[in-house]
């Protein structure tokens, strides 16, 4: 299973239906709170990003919350 990570904040519906997609497929998923932690921030920087959720699958990253990419990235 690939590594996913969930790059949110507080108040960002997007953020919160990628949240629930991703818990109803039951993929394990690490969610990282851009505002409350600087570190998560840094890296979503890193990653050539300044908006949220940015979705990290493997050595994939989506930008904004696409349902059907996300399908193809996690290989369902």
């Amino acid at each position: 299973m690939k590594r996913v990570l969930l790059y949110s904040q507080p108040g960002c519906p997007p953020c919160v239906a990628a949240k629930l997609f991703l818990k109803a497929r039951q993929v394990a998923f690490e969610y990282k709170d851009v505002q409350a932690d600087p570190a998560a921030l840094r890296e979503l920087v890193e990653l050539n990003s300044q908006s949220t959720p940015t979705i990290v699958v493997g050595d994939e990253v989506m930008i904004g919350f696409d349902p059907e990419r996300l399908d193809a990235l996690l290989g369902e």
